[in-house]
Formats: C-alpha cells, structure tokens, sequence
C-alpha cells in the first residue's frame, strides 16, 4: 500500500504537460474529445455578460468558445504542467500558477473553469478552498474531471488517462466540504478513446447512444456549482507552502576550507 506521499509523487508524475495536452486537441481524437466537451459545457453554461472569467488548467479552446462576452479573461496554467501563450492575436492573458495560491484578490471574479487541473491537484480541498477565496458572493465554479467509471481514464494515451479521476458521489461530496453546491451536471465523452479512425468515424451515433442508455459510464464529468457564502474562514492566514528558487542567481565559487586554513597560517 503505498503511502500518502508516495501518493502524491505518482499523482504529480501522471500529470500532462502543456505539449502532451496541445497535441492530444490537435489529433482527431482530441478534436472529437473537444466537441463533445463543449456540448456538455453548452447544456449547463449560463451567459452572464460582462463576468470576469478565469480558465485554470487547460481551458484554452473553451475560454475561446464562451469568453466571447467576458468583461475579462484570464488562463493560469498550474506550474507542474507548464504555459503557453494565449491569445495568439493580443496581448498574453496566460501565467503560471501554484492552483493553491492564485494571484487574484478576494471576490475578483465571477466564474472559474477547471479542465485538466482538479484531478493533477496537490490538494483538490485546499484548491478549491483557494477558488472559493477569489469568486465573487455569486460566483460559480465549473470542473470537468475524468469519470472514474469511464473507460477514458482507464487509458494513459489521453489527459483523462492521468490522475486521479472522480465519481460523481465523490465530486460532490469535495465541493461541499468546499462551501460550494453544485447546480447542475453533464457528462460526455461516450465513445471510446481509441486510434483507429475507422472506430471515431461513429463517434456521433455513440455519443448520442451514450447519453440515453448508458449515462453513468462516460468519460468525463462536468459540474457547475455555486460559491455558498457561510463560508468559516481560519483565524490566521495560512502559510506559504511553496519555495521559490531563483535558477539564473550566479553563485560564487566554492571556498576549499584546507586551502583557506592555510593561507591563514
């Protein structure tokens, strides 16, 4: 049985880097992958003009698909997974970030979307704790999260293959520990993640068979849920977990004690 920590270290090394996630979009089944997110993101989005929405993870092709009326827009990619830069006709509106402590002030913006980042996360209760922190009194966070009844995260080929996948049970269980309760779900990702184009060719009919007949085992999980503001905040204010170390500071050359001795004498 492996450890808390051993945990962890596995969890971090399952992770998908920011090269491994852009060529998995850019296949045919990652296309496919995209399109049925966005009809599941679709069903339960609310249009809220003017918001100021925030993308944590890999949300680069759905902030462009909903952000259209977005007062502003903001992608954090976490540290362990790397960043690109986004939008490739304007300014960068990327950073990167520890998902723990994100460089906003309290009640900065109104909703939060998570894609590829919930289940790569240190400590899923203290990121969402860290979201709650930033919504403002009405906002919503949205999580798409790897189906662990799915055959997509039983497949290390695709991003929903890595990390720590979630049933819907134990999804909202987290978001109330949270402070946050969930208003609405979709699922998606009914077709298998398989290679062969000829299998992807029927993607259609077996999303849409998927949907009816067998709900509970698809891919991926999205849920939308509403900040709840009884929040019990902590009496002190939590410590910085994180080192920061500076990789470009030169060093000095190394002092031989003996020589030094010497010298002295």
């Amino acid at each position: 049985m492996l450890k808390a920590g051993a945990q962890k270290d596995s969890v971090r090394a399952m992770n998908s880097d920011i090269v491994n996630l852009r060529a998995f979009y850019a296949s045919l089944a990652g296309r496919l992958a995209e399109r049925s997110l966005t009809m599941a993101l679709s069903s339960i989005w609310s249009n809220v003009p003017k918001e100021r929405l925030v993308g944590l993870g890999y949300t680069l092709p759905w902030l462009d698909r909903f952000g259209a009326d977005a007062e502003r827009m903001i992608a954090f990619m976490p540290a362990t997974q790397g960043a690109v830069r986004w939008p490739a006709e304007a300014p960068s509106a990327t950073a990167l970030v520890f998902e723990e402590e994100l460089p906003l002030v309290d009640a900065s913006v109104d909703r939060v979307l998570l894609v590829h980042a919930l289940e790569h996360s240190e400590n899923p209760r203290e990121t969402l704790n860290e979201i709650w922190r930033v919504l403002s009194p009405s906002g919503r966070v949205v999580i798409i999260v790897p189906n662990r009844r799915g055959v997509w995260a039983r497949f290390e080929h695709t991003p929903f293959g890595t990390g720590r996948p979630y049933s819907r049970s134990q999804l909202d269980a987290l978001l109330r520990e949270a402070n946050f309760t969930p208003s609405a779900w979709a699922d998606a990702l009914f077709f298998p993640p398989s290679k062969r184009r000829w299998i992807l060719r029927f993607h259609a009919t077996l999303e849409r068979l998927g949907r009816r007949f067998w709900p509970i085992f698809s891919g991926a999980i999205v849920v939308e849920a509403q900040k709840r503001l009884y929040q019990a905040l902590p009496a002190a204010t939590r410590a910085s977990r994180r080192v920061f170390v500076p990789v470009l500071t030169p060093q000095g050359a190394a002092i031989n004690t003996l020589s030094k001795t010497r010298r002295g004498n």
